[in-house]
């Protein structure tokens, strides 16, 4: 089993149809796509690359995105999708810690390639050398592939993603062919159906799930739209949609809320939004309900919520658009609060510290079971003993089920912060924080707000005789992590709050924040 197969087969089938674009433009039919694909792949292989070998996309949304996931995938190698948001200096740890043999890059995330090493190669995904390798000369005819396509087991690492622990150093998730092959058979089922006269826009990042859900649109033949501005602008996609036709994407409800707001401004009926977006459906943190609440009166039912981790992509719960919108059901307040029903190929359970399930309504661990979920975390079986036990994934999520089986989240164990959609984890800020000039202790939390879902508020105790700026300290965040994960403010304080033991009363913190 090889995820390529699913390109190869709408090649084979449909070469002509269109498959990607670039803002309104169609740059590739599904028969140019693997021929690209292949080239991609074929000239991976001349240069030492073996199945199993692994290649790093540090990228922005780009068309040509698709092209080469698939192309490193047609020959067999695991790829390492890198959020372009990042340091340097992070991308350089996942770098090393995969011992990744080769780079696709945008001249915006890397200006100068020699920045990243211990590569054998780091190319420019808009340089000539990129398009001598794509060949982009193509004919409207099959064209039969440069290639075979790389043998793989179900089993083997498709998707190695690097997510952030406790501990602060990032961990890669291994997402087996397998893994992605049930989350994109998962979603006509429990998320949406899709056509091929069907388009899916990238305005999240690829790197994450928004790039994923291209494997059930690859699997309907539908068109594949990276905007012209490779990222989000909500009059953009309004615009796209009635060029193209209604359009479905993958959001964080901060950028709901954004694309509401557009609706608004623009003074559309829920029809008249239906002209541009068919299906939004939203993770990475469950909305508030009067977020959501307002986004149906302006947008009508069009939206899907879904939950999951990196350890089981995309495949967790669904929240359907049925159950959104049916607001004369009894339960419908307690139902937009949740995240819906488990999915198809996964059981839930809210267990207790022994592994077993809890009564409906009493606060448990969220445990998940399936074909979804991950192998493992690439060289590191402790962690992976920590987090898969008995066959279940340990999410490290604290919630309830319901006696009709709807899961409603809690709180996070593991101190997780989501800003925009995006994790953030205290720890990895406070190891950078505690090594700034003047710095004592630091603790790092979660603070609502209505915009991002939650802001980075840093906690800081200065050294005696120093005083410290905030002005200073974020700068000096700025140049050791990524920019979104940097505090969005800073409390310069006398001292941290303890309990007995000396532990750092977060809770507390949490309060003043």
């Amino acid at each position: 089993m090889n995820l390529a197969h699913l390109l190869q087969k709408q090649a084979l089938c449909h070469p002509n149809r269109p498959a990607i674009f670039s803002g309104g433009v169609c740059v590739a039919t599904h028969g140019a796509w693997a021929e690209r694909a292949a080239r991609v792949g074929a000239r991976l292989a001349a240069r030492g690359l073996v199945p199993g070998d692994r290649v790093v996309l540090f990228m922005h949304n780009h068309p040509r995105y698709l092209e080469l996931l698939f192309g490193a995938w047609w020959a067999g190698l695991v790829v390492v999708p890198v959020n372009a948001k990042l340091h340097t200096r992070e991308v350089q740890w996942i770098v090393d810690n995969a011992e990744a043999r080769w780079a696709f890059v945008t001249p915006d995330v890397v200006p100068d390639p020699a920045a990243l090493t211990g590569l054998d190669g780091v190319m420019d995904v808009d340089g000539a050398e990129c398009d001598a390798w794509m060949n982009e000369t193509f004919t409207t005819q099959q064209v039969e592939p440069v290639g075979a396509i790389a043998e793989r087991t179900p089993d083997d690492t498709a998707w190695l993603f690097y997510t952030s622990g406790t501990t602060g150093r990032p961990k890669g998730v291994m997402i087996t062919h397998r893994n992605l092959l049930t989350m994109g058979l998962t979603y006509f089922n429990d998320v949406d159906a899709v056509h091929a006269h069907d388009a899916i826009a990238y305005a999240a990042p690829m790197s994450h799930g928004a790039g994923l859900y291209a494997i059930p649109h690859l699997m309907a033949g539908a068109r594949h739209v990276v905007p012209a501005s490779g990222g989000f602008d909500a009059a953009e996609l309004f615009a796209l949609g009635r060029e193209l036709g209604p359009l479905s994407l993958f959001a964080a409800p901060t950028i709901v809320k954004r694309i509401v707001d557009e609706a608004e401004a623009q003074g559309l009926t829920p029809d008249q939004c239906g002209q541009s977006i068919k299906t939004i459906v939203y993770g990475g943190a469950p909305m508030y309900a009067a977020d959501i609440q307002r986004a149906l009166r302006t947008m009508g039912p069009r939206f899907v919520q879904i939950y999951g981790q990196g350890e089981s992509p995309m495949t967790g719960t669904a929240l359907c658009r049925a159950d959104l919108a049916d607001t004369t059901h009894p339960r419908h307040a307690g139902r937009i609060a949740s995240v819906g029903l488990a999915q198809s190929p996964v059981c839930i359970r809210v267990a207790g510290a022994d592994g077993q399930p809890l009564p409906p309504g009493e606060v448990g661990e969220v445990l998940i079971r399936g074909d979804s979920v991950m192998a493992g975390y690439w060289r590191n079986p402790e962690a992976t003993a920590a987090a898969i036990r008995q066959g279940w994934l340990w999410t490290g999520d604290m919630g309830t089920l319901d006696d009709e089986g709807f899961l409603t989240l809690k709180d996070r164990s593991k101190d997780l912060i989501i800003s925009g959609g995006s994790n953030i984890y205290p720890r990895e800020v406070e190891e950078v924080l505690l090594t700034a000039p003047g710095v004592a202790e630091v603790a790092v939390v979660g603070a609502p707000d209505p915009e991002w879902g939650e802001i980075v508020v840093a906690f800081v105790v200065a050294q005696p005789d120093a005083v410290l700026d905030s002005a200073a300290l974020d700068a000096f965040c700025l140049d050791h992590i990524a920019r979104f994960k940097r505090p969005k403010r800073y409390e310069i304080v006398e001292s941290l709050p303890k309990n007995n033991y000396g532990k750092v009363l977060k809770i507390v913190l949490r309060e003043r924040g």
